[in-house]
């Protein structure tokens, strides 16, 4: 008698058919429009319709994909209104949670950022998109981990997929090293003022780039401005080093 067969488990394969979909749309190589057909998806993964069917449905209440008719399911095209919207949240509960890590980030929280910004100059200097998406994604995640708040860290979690797609247009890659770079040094340096004014520029700065290579518009300070209502005081890109004091008067928080 041969050795038994094990047998994946249905929740299992489900599983693994939406983190690969999930995957395949936020590298690009299922793009807006395309559509997922269940037979042929089953093929490919060698699995039955059933998991594939129940990984559609979980895409679509991530939104990545939508039922354009109820026999045809295609990836989402991100309209401006999405955008805005998940921009919105970012600066929403980004910049508090940056606030927050300046204030209670440890050596070693600190040092596993510094290890993820060197992994994320390699993957730049490389020109490895796929690397530099997973990598910046992780360390804003670390950064909201930092914060020590489970309830901002489940916030986040329904939408943190559709934020790594989004954030995975914008291909500004040494500009974004670059900031991840100076938030590092505004949570590392303890004050929570100034981290929030540099997580606030980093979100609105990625707003901008983001729309602008979605869909090929510019905005000014004033569109940007309107993604939240605010008083942190928000500075340039660059000047990291020495601008506590004009990060002094925070208001309500807002980022990723």
């Amino acid at each position: 008698m041969g050795p038994m067969t094990k047998i994946e488990p249905l929740g299992a394969v489900r599983e693994r058919v939406l983190a690969s979909l999930r995957q395949e749309i936020i590298a690009g190589r299922l793009r807006p429009g395309d559509r997922l057909v269940e037979r042929e998806l089953a093929d490919r993964f060698g699995v039955s319709r059933v998991p594939v069917r129940e990984a559609i449905r979980a895409l679509v209440g991530e939104g990545f994909v939508h039922f354009e008719t109820p026999r045809r399911t295609v990836v989402r095209r991100l309209t401006a209104n999405d955008v805005k919207e998940l921009f919105e949240l970012r600066e929403a509960l980004e910049v508090y949670a940056a606030g927050l890590a300046a204030a209670r980030a440890t050596p070693k929280d600190l040092a596993e950022v510094q290890e993820l910004l060197d992994l994320a100059a390699a993957a730049t200097e490389a020109g490895d998109a796929e690397t530099i998406t997973d990598v910046n994604s992780r360390l804003h995640d670390r950064i909201v981990a930092m914060a020590g708040n489970n309830l901002l860290t489940a916030s986040l979690e329904p939408v943190a997929g559709r934020l790594r797609w989004m954030t995975r247009r914008n291909e500004e890659w040494p500009q974004l090293l670059v900031e991840h770079r100076e938030l590092y040094e505004a949570i590392a340096s303890g004050d929570p003022a100034r981290a929030r004014a540099h997580a606030l520029a980093h979100v609105r700065t990625n707003y901008r780039s983001t729309v602008r290579h979605l869909f090929g518009t510019e905005l000014d300070d004033g569109d940007t401005a309107q993604l939240g209502d605010g008083d942190v005081t928000c500075v340039e890109s660059g000047d990291a080093r020495g601008e506590s004091d004009a990060a002094s008067e925070p208001g309500p928080e807002g980022e990723r």
